[in-house]
């Protein structure tokens, strides 16, 4: 049996980049990697645009809960994908990181969010094609 890799989103307020890495992921993975998000600081709801982003592609995630970041979070995860959470981010040896630097959704509308979910969602791909061809 094949291990399924872990993945962990990581942005400050878990509300808007990192929540919609990981509804992406999940969806074009179908089930072949665990997929975690979490904030540095989480904020009290998802970014009302972020959702509206990802409902235009039959996406939901109105109804996530921003969540914490924790250390199990990262040592569990094979993958940690940072947007933005600064040194926050705990390191732990053999653990591939990454860091995507990408405009924070925060204030803004649908209109400017939109690039910032087609690029995740660009770089979710080749995530994906990485991690099933290892």
């Amino acid at each position: 049996m094949t291990r399924v890799p872990e993945v962990l989103f990581v942005c400050v307020h878990n509300a808007g980049r990192s929540q919609m890495a990981a509804a992406l992921l999940q969806h074009h993975a179908l089930g072949r990697v665990a997929v975690r998000s979490a904030g540095s600081e989480p904020a009290d709801k998802v970014n009302p645009a972020a959702a509206q982003a990802l409902a235009e592609w039959g996406l939901d995630i109105a109804t996530e809960v921003p969540t914490k970041l924790s250390t199990d979070d990262v040592e569990s995860s094979d993958v940690v994908i940072t947007m933005g959470c600064g040194d926050t981010c705990p390191v732990f040896p053999g653990k591939r990181y990454e860091d995507w630097p990408l405009d924070d959704p925060a204030g803004q509308g649908v209109d400017a969010v939109r690039p910032i979910r087609d690029e995740i969602d660009r770089r979710i791909r080749g995530l994906l094609a990485e991690l099933l061809d290892a």
